[in-house]
């Protein structure tokens, strides 16, 4: 239950970090939003920041062996940043239609699965 719960609250953390990130390339398309200063984008992207680390650090506390969870601090690096470039592909994929996935995206993939491999692997 504990990896489940872990699984779950990186992806909703990830989630809101893509979106605080890079959701606001989007502003100049969305009406009263175009003309926003860089401040004001800092500020609405820090207020979505929020959220993720609302979910990070409980993910991070409740899945770290150290606190009595499944996985070491590298195992949860790994898989975060896995669950960071999965959430990140589709958010790109669905908001930038100009983007496109190409084979040497699907090549760094599968780079990164074998990475959770060797460090999952005991």
């Amino acid at each position: 239950m504990k990896a489940l719960s872990t699984i779950l609250l990186l992806i909703m953390s990830n989630t809101f970090m893509t979106f605080a990130w890079y959701g606001h390339l989007k502003f100049s398309q969305i009406k009263g939003f175009e003309k926003l200063s860089l401040p004001i984008i800092i500020l609405i992207s820090w207020g979505i920041a929020l959220f993720e680390y609302c979910f990070q650090v409980p993910a991070n506390r409740i899945g770290f062996s150290g606190n009595g969870g499944p996985f070491s601090l590298m195992q949860l690096k790994v898989m975060q940043e896995v669950i960071t470039l999965t959430i990140f592909t589709i958010f790109t994929v669905v908001f930038f239609k100009t983007e496109t996935l190409r084979l040497n995206h699907f090549i760094g993939f599968l780079c990164l699965i074998l990475a959770v491999f060797f460090i999952f692997k005991k």
